[in-house]
């Protein structure tokens, strides 16, 4: 995952690096994860505004709450795959 140094202006954006890992030469580790964090992004997004609304701080604390109140839906594997993609993904979340 190369997320590190990405800076995303909105939520659209995110989306459409989501949509480009597909047609990417990405693992199966990065896809899963990103499709998975994306429901969530997608679900608590939809409670702050559009797709065009910044990458805030407040979004991505929701986001992590959500992540970490539905762990139990992965295995220990995946739940780790998912924690490590988020850690850096929520890097490119600004305040």
């Amino acid at each position: 995952m190369k997320v590190n140094n990405m800076k995303f202006n909105n939520l659209t954006d995110l989306y459409q690096y989501f949509d480009e890992l597909v047609n990417q030469d990405s693992d199966a580790d990065d896809l899963f994860a990103s499709s998975y964090i994306r429901g969530f992004i997608a679900l608590i997004a939809s409670e702050f505004g559009d797709e065009s609304q910044a990458l805030t701080v407040e979004l991505a604390e929701r986001i992590a709450q959500q992540l970490e109140l539905a762990k139990t839906e992965l295995s220990p594997q995946d739940r780790v795959i998912v924690n490590q993609y988020w850690q850096q993904l929520s890097q490119a979340f600004v305040g």
